[in-house]
């Protein structure tokens, strides 16, 4: 039975992430040794081998430690299909309220595979998932606009004491969970003091999903299952962050993490065709009134941080209206 357990979790970590091509000279073999450990005798003498250490591994599911399977060993599609039936079996005082996020840049993959444009995807995707029994879908733009606002305040505060403070520039986004884990676990104090402090837009729309919109529907933070629809399985590993955990209540701001593939796979799974399904608006965690067009940020990278950054700082700083920016990609010499 271990064995066949192993091998369904190589097959997942193979499979683990759309497209990510994140390599790791550390990585354990393909039977999960741990050579990194051990040391070789060659011709006579000892071979030390890199070790596989902790603060040098981005956890990217390639060789995850025991501590970290176990953090995300509920991020997955069966805890969310456990959630979903409970709440048909069990008595409505013990239902969660399952909320589903879904992040704008899992929607194309969705308007790919169903031949659709971005919004008549977005409107099959919820659909399908309040046909499973989830009973709010959110779009995490708004939160993201959340993001990018206190991205744009810290970027002042940190030009303005850019004289007297090492660490104020340049400053980096703070939105990509892989880069973070890899400025922490890799380049350390280098880097991490650049990182700019605002939450991701995964993590805002946690808080507002378990207290804003829990307090407006008179619910309470652990009675609310918070699902995020995300492009990259690093998402899963920063849902499971420490800070992100809120210990007064015993809940998360985002309890699970699905991948668009995952999703994509339990349609197939379940034999759901998109002609099948009706076009239904997402929700709105603010209670706006539903808008038919999905709003989505300007700019190329980054969520548009860069371009909304540098705009509200050209006009904050220097009074200059930049309408349009013109990138050049630049590379070390060194």
């Amino acid at each position: 039975m271990t064995g066949k357990m192993s091998e369904v979790k190589m097959a997942q970590r193979k499979e683990k992430c759309e497209n990510c091509t994140k390599q790791c000279n550390k990585k354990q073999g393909e039977d999960g040794a741990n050579w990194g450990l051990e040391n070789q005798e060659v011709h006579g003498q000892l071979n030390k081998r890199p070790q596989l250490l902790l603060s040098a591994c981005l956890s990217c599911d390639g060789c995850l430690s025991e501590e970290d399977t176990l953090k995300i060993s509920q991020q997955n599609l069966e805890e969310v299909e456990r959630v979903l039936a409970l709440n048909k079996k069990c008595d409505t005082s013990k239902h969660k309220v399952v909320v589903a996020s879904v992040c704008p840049q899992s929607l194309p993959f969705f308007a790919v595979q169903f031949g659709l444009d971005i919004t008549e995807a977005a409107h099959k995707l919820c659909s399908f998932l309040k046909s499973l029994g989830v009973k709010f879908v959110f779009d995490t733009t708004v939160a993201a606009g959340f993001s990018i606002l206190e991205t744009q305040k810290e970027f002042i505060q940190r030009y303005r004491r850019r004289h007297h403070d090492s660490h104020a520039l340049p400053m980096f986004t703070s939105s990509c969970p892989g880069w973070i884990r890899y400025a922490e676990r890799v380049l350390g104090s280098l880097v991490t003091p650049h990182i700019c402090t605002a939450r991701s837009p995964q993590q805002i729309m946690g808080c507002l999903v378990k207290d804003y919109f829990s307090k407006h529907q008179k619910l309470s933070p652990e009675t609310v299952y918070h699902m995020v629809v995300a492009p990259c399985f690093d998402k899963k590993l920063e849902a499971v962050r420490e800070e992100f955990y809120n210990s007064l209540m015993d809940t998360r701001d985002v309890d699970c993490v699905l991948t668009s593939k995952e999703i994509y796979h339990l349609m197939e799974k379940r034999k759901i065709s998109w002609e099948d399904l009706d076009s239904v608006p997402l929700d709105q965690v603010l209670g706006e009134g539903g808008d038919e067009v999905l709003m989505r940020h300007d700019g190329r990278g980054s969520e548009g941080f860069l371009e909304h950054v540098f705009k509200h700082t050209a006009k904050e700083l220097f009074g200059l209206d930049v309408q349009e920016i013109t990138y050049k990609t630049l590379r070390s010499e060194s």
